[in-house]
C-alpha cells in the first residue's frame, strides 16, 4: 500500500498567469481593507480550496508602479521567488530587503511583513505558504501591522544580510534561530553556486545529483537546517539535454521554471515548461524532467514536516 493523494499533478502557464495579475492590477486596489493582491493557485484535485497541495498555498503577487503593501504577520511560514521585476523592498520586522529577479526572500512566522514598489514599473513574484498545514492544526493566527511604512528606506544589503549573509561565516554573538535569520537569498549567489557544480562535474569531481543535473538547498546559516521550519526551498540546473532519474518522495511540491525550457513528467501527466511556468508534483507521484535547452527550476515542499514526524524515511531514493 502506498500513499493516494488528493492533489493532482497539474500546470499552470506563465502566459495565462502573468495575464491575470496584471488585469487584478487594474480591478483589486492595495489598503488596509485589501492587505494583497495574490492569486492563489488551486490544485484540481482539491476541489473549492485555493491550495497548490494539502499542506502549501502557492499564489501570483502583483505589485504596481509605487504601490505599497502594509504591514502584518501571521503564524504561517512564507517566502517570495521573484520571477518578473526588480526595485522592490520588502520590510522584514523593519529590516529593508531589496527584491530583485532570482532572489528568494523570507517572512518567518510571525514577522511583520510589508512591501513598497519605489519605480514605474510592475513587480511579479510567487508566493508560498504553509497555510493549509497550520489551517488544518488550528493555529493560524494573524495581525495588521501600521497602515503607514516602518521604513522608506531602500539599501542595498539588508541587515540581516550584513550579519549573516557571509558565506560559512557564522557570527558568534547570535543564538541558533529555529528560521533562517537570513532574509535574502541572492540569485548571483544561487547561480554561482549551480555553475560551480557544473563546472566541477566537467572536471571530473563529485558534486552533482546526477549527471548534468545541479542542485542547492537553502538553509538556515545558524542551524544548517532549512531555511524555514515548513518548508523546503531548493534551485535546480539541468544542462541542455539532461534527463533525470524517475524519483518518489512522500510528500508534495511546487515546481517553477525560473529560466529555459523542457518537459516534466508528472505520474502519468507530460507537461511541456517554458519560463514562469509552474506544476505540482503530489506525494508519491513519480518525477522526471528533461531540459529542452538549460533548465533552471525553483522548488519548494513539505519535506521538512515530514521528516519532523518520522515519516520521509519511509522510502526514500530513485524508483525501480
Amino acid at each position: 500500500m502506498s500513499p493516494c493523494p488528493q492533489a493532482l499533478p497539474h500546470l499552470w502557464r506563465w502566459a495565462d498567469l502573468l495575464p491575470l495579475a496584471e488585469r487584478s492590477g487594474e480591478l483589486v486596489p492595495v489598503g488596509h481593507d485589501c492587505a494583497r493582491r495574490a492569486i492563489a493557485l488551486s490544485n484540481p484535485g482539491l476541489p473549492g480550496l485555493p491550495y497548490a497541495t494539502p499542506n502549501l498555498w502557492a499564489a501570483i503577487h502583483y505589485l504596481a508602479p509605487h504601490e505599497v503593501a502594509p504591514a502584518h504577520r501571521h503564524s504561517q511560514n512564507a517566502f517570495r521567488f521573484v520571477i518578473e521585476g526588480e526595485s522592490v523592498w520588502t520590510n522584514v520586522d523593519g529590516d529593508p530587503v531589496a527584491m530583485r529577479r532570482g532572489d528568494l526572500l523570507l517572512a518567518p512566522s510571525w514577522t511583520y511583513h510589508e512591501h513598497h514598489n519605489t519605480t514605474d514599473r510592475p513587480m511579479t513574484w510567487i508566493d508560498g505558504l504553509d497555510i493549509p498545514l497550520v489551517s488544518r492544526l488550528d493555529a493560524s493566527f494573524f495581525e495588521f501591522g501600521l497602515d503607514t511604512l516602518g521604513t522608506c528606506e531602500t539599501p542595498k544589503r539588508s541587515r540581516g544580510e550584513r550579519l549573516w549573509g557571509h558565506p560559512g561565516l557564522r557570527p558568534i554573538g547570535q543564538p541558533d534561530r529555529s528560521s533562517s535569520p537570513l532574509m535574502a537569498y541572492r540569485w548571483e549567489h544561487t547561480d554561482a553556486a549551480l555553475t560551480a557544480q557544473l563546472e566541477l562535474e566537467a572536471e571530473g569531481a563529485s558534486s552533482v545529483i546526477e549527471p548534468g543535473h545541479a542542485g542547492v538547498r537553502f538553509s538556515n546559516p545558524s542551524t544548517g537546517k532549512d531555511s524555514l521550519v515548513t518548508i523546503r526551498t531548493e534551485m535546480h540546473r539541468l544542462l541542455e539535454g539532461t534527463r533525470t532519474a524517475p524519483v518518489k518522495t512522500v510528500g508534495s511540491a511546487v515546481w517553477q521554471v525560473f529560466e529555459g525550457t523542457g518537459v516534466a513528467t508528472v505520474g502519468d501527466r507530460r507537461f511541456e515548461l517554458s519560463r514562469g511556468d509552474l506544476f505540482v508534483v503530489p506525494s508519491w507521484d513519480e518525477l522526471v524532467l528533461e531540459a529542452g535547452d538549460r533548465l533552471d527550476l525553483f522548488r519548494f515542499s513539505d519535506e521538512p514536516v515530514y521528516e519532523a514526524l518520522g515519516l520521509a524515511d519511509t522510502y526514500r531514493g530513485k524508483s525501480a
